[in-house]
């Protein structure tokens, strides 16, 4: 039977540049993607993601029902089998042992739906647990960190003005893979082109010669971990030559005279060694940057995922200050999102504190709410008051993507009493749940994107209905997320409606508006509703209709300068210099003579992958998209490896066996391995990634190093060891 073939738009939800998309549908298939020519941000943009979205949407291997474990089995289930599964275990192991004894692990594929925006929160707040780890501490918690510090706001973080500016510095940012991380970009490889066509600068600091780093002005190979040393130096630089001029910013900084003191010592002669680049070419950067007529420093995973990430994503915003490009056209701005905070007036806000509570065993202080995934493995194993007996997994694979998996994997085995995981795959954390929720194709669910327009480079609004109907027997994601809520909360059987209701109300009364408001609301479902309030109260007032009458979307102008109504520190300002900072710069000092006396291991992204969540789409395996070790000539030879050999690498956390690719893309005394593979274990309905499972980079890891003041995990700049295993 022939189906009449149409077309829907869709936003893409499969990375960070959420490039619009028109989708070819035949009955309920969608078997086309193309680039949304008229989309008022991507402008027909489309990357290999974007274009697989119909394989990745009708994959074979996604879970269709529930799946609830009967005497030791995953078994498919009903939808109600699986609520009153969860009703009757999660409220029982509370009373019995407190709020603390359920843990929340929150993935990264939360930020890519519009359900993931709005209930994780509301399933917190009803928990009351503060055991709650996410993705963040594998990623990007330095940069709420040290934006918290800075501004008050651990979401205010500026992004690159890159249609503007006419100097850009990468550090530790592959944007040409990524598409871009922290900034929302669609075609960020067009906008570097365009940069450099208008005569603008690009320099890449990276220890990879990479795509970004092929296409710059200046490529300086930098040794891995050692990103805050160099950013430092220039900050000494801007500084000693009498370069710095924060310009408008200056009646709004706090603490600039201790901070030029502070840096004094980093100078680019001192760091040099450690960063394995001369001080002339530290200085040349440094020069160059200060004298751009606008500029804009931007680091990402490689400078986040190190000992000293914290300090590097300062560092950042620091030179940016420093060179009066932070919150001025083409510097780095402050989006403003159309469900974010209507702008206030200027003055003290409540700031940010880091510490406020510490994790049990080892005593790590929450940053953001959240505690070190490294330590969640711990909070389950380790008898005592207040041990995890119950995880709830959204969105999320952390055996794969956290330190030291197989521990994680024993935890989850042994430890706990019971286990949800809301996934479409029974992947390598999902197979030990004891109920599994599986939420619908992306075609047939809605999207906004909550957390990505708060990081666009252009300011833009755009919503997607489903593009197809929900199939009979599926649970939309949103229905899936409030029934989850009331099952764990007490208040099992419930109609769905009332968590989005709850939410209405106490956002209307928080805001101080009449009730009446909630009966103006527009939209089919509660989290439609929900989002024509957050629309309504925003800073441009805007309504659910007016975007399902623009479905290619609303273009709300380019970034403007926000400060100072964007700070939420307790002074009203800049604090540039704030005390947990100051507290760790003496580590940085203590690092300046410090050399890996062997291999240090990075990571790496590729185009058509997204951590450990898309290698199950067939037509994004193969080409360069391969799990190997990228090692130096100079290494494999003094090592004995050639080209396809196995490698076996050693490091704190265990052992890994890789494919060697012998390139000189790697600085000599580094070697790569991509992040997210390893999809070996047994129990998994994953047939495309088990084929080809590639190694956990991860498993190398203990998880004892981290970066102090964020938690985060360090990924990058590890010491390893590399033998054949001929």
């Amino acid at each position: 039977m022939s189906h009449e073939s149409r077309t829907a738009l869709r936003v893409c939800p499969l990375c960070e540049a959420t490039c619009g998309l028109t989708l070819t549908i035949e009955g309920a298939t969608v078997t086309g993607a193309r680039g949304d020519r008229e989309d008022v941000f991507s402008k027909g943009f489309i990357c290999p993601k974007g274009a697989s979205f119909g394989g990745l949407d009708a994959d074979p291997d996604r879970l269709r029902t529930p799946l609830v474990r009967t005497d030791g089995v995953l078994r498919e289930a009903s939808w109600s089998e699986a609520f009153d599964a969860i009703a009757a275990n999660i409220p029982a192991l509370v009373r019995a042992h407190g709020e603390q004894a359920v843990g929340v692990f929150l993935g990264n594929p939360n930020v890519h739906t519009m359900a993931g925006g709005l209930y994780p929160p509301l399933l917190l707040s009803t928990l009351g647990t503060r055991n709650v780890f996410s993705a963040s501490t594998l990623d990007q918690m330095p940069k709420h960190v040290s934006s918290g510090l800075l501004f008050g706001d651990a979401n205010a973080i500026p992004v690159p003005d890159l249609d503007r500016t006419a100097h850009l510095l990468l550090i530790g940012a592959n944007p040409l893979e990524s598409n871009g991380s922290l900034c929302t970009a669609p075609d960020f490889p067009g906008k570097l082109k365009a940069l450099r066509k208008r005569g603008g600068t690009l320099t890449v600091i990276d220890p990879r010669r990479t795509r970004t780093a092929r296409l710059a002005d200046r490529h300086a190979a930098i040794r891995p971990g050692t990103d805050a040393l160099l950013l430092a130096a220039l900050a000494q630089v801007v500084v000693e030559e009498k370069l710095a001029d924060p310009g408008v910013l200056a009646e709004h900084l706090d603490g600039y005279d201790e901070l030029t003191e502070a840096v004094a010592d980093f100078t680019p002669e001192a760091v040099a060694g450690a960063c394995g680049l001369d001080a002339a070419t530290i200085r040349e950067i440094a020069r160059e940057l200060a004298a751009a007529p606008s500029a804009a420093v931007y680091g990402r995973i490689g400078s986040c995922t190190v000992e000293h990430g914290t300090l590097a994503s300062w560092l950042v915003d620091v030179l940016n200050i420093l060179t009066g490009n932070l919150d001025r056209p083409g510097g780095a701005l402050f989006p403003l999102s159309a469900t974010g905070r209507t702008p206030r007036p200027a003055g003290p806000g409540k700031g940010f504190s880091l510490g406020r509570w510490r994790s049990r065993v080892s005593g790590h202080p929450e940053a953001k709410g959240e505690l070190p995934v490294a330590a969640l493995a711990e909070e389950i194993e380790t008898p005592g008051e207040g041990r995890i007996r119950a995880l709830i997994v959204i969105a999320g694979n952390p055996v794969l993507s956290a330190p030291d998996g197989d521990r994680l994997d024993r935890a989850l085995t042994d430890g706990l009493d019971f286990m949800i995981s809301v996934d479409p795959y029974l992947n390598e954390t999902a197979r030990h749940a004891d109920v599994v929720l599986p939420p619908p194709p992306p075609s047939q669910s809605a999207h906004f994107d909550f957390a990505f327009n708060s990081l666009a480079v252009r300011n833009q609004v755009r919503y997607s209905g489903p593009a197809v109907e929900l199939e009979e027997g599926r649970m939309d994601e949103s229905e899936i997320l409030a029934r989850l809520v009331l099952a764990v909360g007490g208040n099992h059987g419930a109609p769905p409606e009332a968590v989005d209701d709850l939410a209405i109300t106490t956002t209307i009364a928080k805001a101080g508006l009449p009730e009446s408001l909630a009966a103006d609301l527009t939209g089919s479902t509660g989290a439609e509703r929900r989002l024509d309030l957050m629309l309504r109260l925003g800073p441009y007032g805007l309504t659910l209709e007016q975007l399902l009458a623009r479905p290619h979307g609303i273009d709300l102008g380019p970034l403007e300068p926000r400060v100072p109504q964007v700070l939420r520190t307790r002074s009203g300002r800049i604090e540039l210099f704030p005390a947990p900072i100051a507290a760790d710069l003496p580590r940085l000092r203590a690092s300046l003579g410090a050399r890996p006396a062997g291999l240090v291991l990075v990571g790496r992204r590729h185009l058509r992958s997204n951590n450990s969540w898309m290698h199950n789409v067939a037509a994004l395996r193969g080409g360069s998209n391969v799990c190997t070790l990228q090692i130096h000539p100079d290494d494999a030879d003094r090592i004995g490896l050639a080209d396809g050999d196995t490698a076996r690498i050693t490091a704190a956390g265990g052992a890994v066996e890789a494919p060697a690719e012998i390139t000189d893309s790697v600085r000599a005394g580094v070697v790569s391995l991509p992040h997210g593979w390893g999809h070996s274990r047994p129990g998994t309905r994953m047939s495309v990634a088990g084929a080809d499972p590639g190694v956990n980079v991860n498993q190398l890891l203990d998880g004892t190093l981290l970066d102090p003041l964020s938690g985060t995990a360090v990924l990058n700049a590890v010491p390893v060891s590399v033998a054949p295993t001929r």
